[in-house]
């Protein structure tokens, strides 16, 4: 097989429809994707603190992208005040401006005249001037087993890493210190309360923060409560100003890491980047590709957190993908080769996008076009006086609006904007707004992506390079140098090195034979051929249905099957044709139910189009009316014969795998224990409806798996779903092995950023209570639950010549940027040839198996190998990639539980 060939079976191209075309596991690497929908005022902040990554999971036929579901956590350290903290006020400059509501009808744009830099949160006065972030801040939860001492392994191979993490370095006596600020007579004003405690800058010195109510200084007042008066400028009234020290914080403490995230915000205006989103970019940098009217603006994704010994700043490059036209040009070019089907079209394209205000770099999501509201239309100010949206914006930010007639866009008020007041439909013009992210239709063009990927898939080398020039430009930057300086904090020049292990290769078996590969590749594609599967199924009798034009590349393709089969140990005999004389979608139906017997092994289409109806409808027609495994090719994948040997044998062994087989195996030293695999995903037929999938390990050599769905509603537990899972799959275990587990270890992906509260408050007892219920009160199994964590900005780098490499694969980090509160650890199970590897992270929440760390991570090093849809190690356990297939299907294409016939095949792969 040639090396192109090779990399199209490997995944890269579209390959079948049941298969997306990317590693498994894997996110485009480096690209920043747009936020998700999210619509807020503009005198709030847009940002979101953490970096929780838009999910974009296996969109790839036209499917819904939306966040994963889940709750938000909780503040489990009651001392801090978060809210107020969000606020804080930093460095010496005047009152802030702004503060109050917009009216109704001009919510999306600022009405109380600042700049756009104010607006934007850009300028330099301080943090909270323009653009404080108030989004509440939630610490995780300490859920490290507390029998758990020393969660560092022992086995492997040393290798010395680097990490894309810088100490935060203080004195050694460092303190913050918090006071509290109460005013004689009370001012209600934030705004007034800010000017008349910073009157008093000679006492208070010139480094500080302020909320309106707690005070932090860098250095301790003389005395414990301080009183001073300060004059009322408004009405001459004297007010009495009275600061008591209330607590000395630690450079650990939660207080201090928000506030050296408030003060990391600053720094990073004082050297000009803007905050887009969540994250702050550099638009001077930005890269024009102007063959596909986009553009790509590099920035930087930070946060500053407490680590095993030390404070650090996380720090990984970013990319925010924008359109270079704006959304009035999308309009024009939709009008101007659509006609009548304009109105249509354009409201698909774009109601539910995210679009960037380019007057103050603001993200919101689209929720309706008002096709009656046009830039000469006025609204109401604050002082009652009426003015149009163009004079507004000529006014404010000097934008002048050319299309009168053109209509504004609408942005509703999420829930959580309601809760604070704001109630008002937020108004864009389209003309001052552009796209963010790529469409579906875009990402499905190989060439975009190709071209946007020389721009945002950064290899190790110049990752580590531009990440230290970045920390090097804080350093040396002069207002920098004297702010951090106030506050006696400096960054470490170079990132931290890390002493990591690379875990021994595992050993891989087929039914007469051991593979051979090499571990830095970690794939073995190459030495399967020819070779016999573990337990192959001879396919007897099947169904091909295709359309009439398409007659040749079937024919062909069922020959290539029959040869590719019999040196895997695959019988493939000759199947029932099906010729269609049209492509509707009633005719695939028709022909299945016409063509189905109770002996039939599989029913394969080959479709002319990737019509995602067409493959709805199949599959929920196979998978719940009559079940039977599928297989649904498109025939482009068959267009090229060169290639026709390649995906012939990757299809025979997904149909295999379809039909209950095995293809290699590991060794796995642990009797008597069952791996579950759960996963979430949203259900595109019906809003605030999850699918949750459940896959379990029947046999010792967890290659074979049982599997369920359970669905639930937003903020729904799980128990009831979770309870009828774990009875169907502890039943079949027990009718395989005559017993029930000993051990059993879940990995739970699927949780994201202010989840982990509610999976280790409510589901973790959940599931508990089910084993129990389900195996009786005396069966009282081992126990782990780990939770898989793969949308992570950690990036590790291991030394390669005179500059630095991607981690070969088995390597485990397991200290110095792990959390104390935690039982945790990265694994690098893959390859890549492009760009810079990104880990995974475990959490082990609940462990009563006496594994020690060492088991634990081989375990799911091992289980990153018996993914049958790859021939290679993938970047999450098996059973987790099962469940993600298992959820994505239910939720994309059949919304109803699949027949329990199925359960104990892989027919979702």
């Amino acid at each position: 097989m040639t090396g192109r060939a090779r990399g199209k079976a490997r995944g890269r191209a579209r390959g079948t429809a049941d298969e997306p075309a990317q590693r498994p596991g894997e996110a485009v690497e480096p690209t920043q994707l747009p936020p998700a929908a999210y619509a807020a005022p503009v005198y709030t902040d847009n940002g979101h603190g953490g970096q929780p990554q838009a999910s974009g999971r296996a969109a790839y036929r036209g499917g819904a992208r939306e966040p994963r579901p889940g709750t938000a956590g909780v503040d489990i350290y009651t001392r801090a005040p978060a809210e107020e903290m969000a606020q804080l006020r930093l460095g010496g400059g005047g009152p802030e401006v702004g503060e109050g509501r917009p009216p109704p009808g001009m919510a999306g744009v600022d009405i109380y005249n600042r700049s756009p830099a104010e607006a934007g949160g850009g300028r330099g006065g301080g943090v909270g001037e323009g653009r404080p972030d108030r989004r509440r801040r939630f610490e995780e939860p300490s859920t490290r087993p507390a029998h758990v001492t020393d969660k560092s392994g022992t086995s492997g191979q040393p290798i010395p890493l680097k990490a894309n993490y810088f100490r935060l370095e203080q004195a050694p006596d460092w303190h913050l210190y918090q006071y509290h600020v109460d005013f004689k007579p009370d001012v209600d004003s934030k705004r007034l309360r800010i000017g008349l405690l910073y009157s008093h800058e000679e006492l208070l010195g010139p480094t500080k923060a302020f909320d309106g109510m707690t005070l932090y200084l860098p250095h301790r007042l003389q005395n414990t409560v301080t009183e001073v008066v300060s004059e009322r400028k408004t009405d001459g009234t004297v007010v009495q100003v009275i600061i008591k020290l209330t607590n000395e914080l630690p450079p650990n403490s939660p207080q201090c890491i928000q506030v050296y995230n408030i003060i990391f915000r600053r720094v990073l205006a004082m050297i000009e980047m803007k905050q887009i989103g969540r994250n702050y970019y550099n638009p001077a940098q930005k890269v024009d590709i102007p063959q596909h009217k986009l553009t790509v603006m590099p920035g930087f994704i930070t946060s500053i957190l407490q680590y095993e010994s030390n404070v650090l700043l996380s720090c990984d490059i970013s990319h925010k993908i924008l359109r270079s036209d704006t959304v009035l040009d999308i309009m024009y070019d939709l009008y101007n080769r659509l006609g009548d089907r304009f109105y249509d079209e354009c409201t698909r394209r774009l109601v539910g996008s995210i679009v960037l205000t380019t007057y103050n770099n603001k993200t919101y999501r689209v929720d309706d076009i008002m096709w009656d509201i046009h830039p000469t239309d006025t609204f109401e100010l604050k002082d009652k006086s009426r003015i149009s949206y163009k004079d507004y914006y000529q006014k404010n930010y000097g934008k002048t609006i050319s299309d009168d007639k053109q209509p504004l866009l609408a942005s509703k008020p999420k829930p959580k904007d309601i809760r604070r007041g704001q109630k008002e439909i937020m108004y864009f013009v389209p003309e001052l707004c552009t796209l963010t992210g790529l469409s579906e239709e875009v990402r499905a063009d190989f060439n975009v992506m190709k071209d946007v990927a020389v721009h945002t898939r950064v290899a190790p080398n110049n990752r580590e390079k531009t990440l230290t020039d970045f920390i090097k430009q804080i350093n040396t930057n002069g207002g920098v140098r004297e702010y951090m300086g106030g506050w006696n904090l400096h960054f470490a020049d170079s990132p931290v090195t890390i002493n990591a292990r690379v875990m021994p290769q595992e050993k891989i078996f087929q039914q007469d034979c051991q593979l051979q590969y090499r571990q830095e590749e970690a794939d073995w594609s190459r030495d399967m051929r020819g070779k016999r599967l573990i337990t192959p199924v001879n396919l007897q009798n099947w169904v091909v249905i295709y359309f009439r034009r398409n007659e040749q590349q079937a024919q062909e393709f069922v020959q290539t099957l029959s040869r590719v089969g019999p040196p895997m140990g695959m019988m493939i005999a000759g199947p029932i044709p099906v010729e269609l004389s049209d492509d509707r979608n009633d005719s695939y139906l028709s022909a299945i139910r016409q063509n189905l017997t109770p002996q039939t092994q599989m029913v394969m289409c080959i479709v002319p189009t990737n019509k995602k109806d067409r493959y709805d409808a199949i599959k929920k027609l196979c998978c719940v009316e009559h079940p039977v495994p599928s297989q649904v090719i498109v025939s482009r994948t068959l267009s090229k014969k060169q290639m026709m040997m390649s995906v012939a044998t990757k299809v025979a062994i997904q149909l295999n795998c379809k039909m209950g087989g095995e293809i290699w195996s590991l060794e796995i030293p642990l009797k008597n224990m069952m791996v579950v695999g759960i996963d979430t995903y949203h259900d595109s037929a019906k809003k605030g409806r999850s699918v949750g999938g459940v896959i379990a390990s029947m046999n010792p050599a967890l290659t074979r798996y049982y599997s369920r769905c359970t669905f639930q509603h937003t903020f729904q537990e799980l128990q009831d779903g979770l309870k009828v899972c774990f009875k169907g799959a502890l039943e079949k275990y027990h009718e395989v092995n005559k017993c029930l587990p000993e051990r059993i270890v879940v990995y739970r992906d699927g949780v994201g950023d202010g989840q982990l509260s509610a999976v280790y408050d409510h589901e973790l007892p959940q599931m508990l209570e089910a084993f129990k219920a389900v195996g009786g009160h005396n069966y009282t199994p081992r126990v782990a639950m780990v939770i898989v964590k793969k949308r992570i900005n950690s990036r590790f780098f291991a030394r390669a010549g005179q500059g630095v490499g991607n981690p070969p694969p088995g390597t485990v980090i397991d200290n110095t940027v792990t959390k104390p509160e935690w039982y945790d650890f990265f694994v690098v199970s893959q390859s890549v040839r492009q760009g810079t590897v990104t880990p995974t992270h475990y959490n082990i929440i609940h462990d009563t198996t006496v594994l020690k760390p060492d088991h634990m991570q081989r375990l799911t090093y091992k289980l990153c190998h018996l993914y049958y849809n790859w021939p290679g190690t993938i970047r999450v356990p098996a059973p987790c990639q099962y469940a993600h297939k298992l959820a994505f299907l239910v939720g994309q294409s059949i919304h109803r539980d699949p027949a329990i016939e199925l359960s104990d095949k892989l027919y979702f792969l």
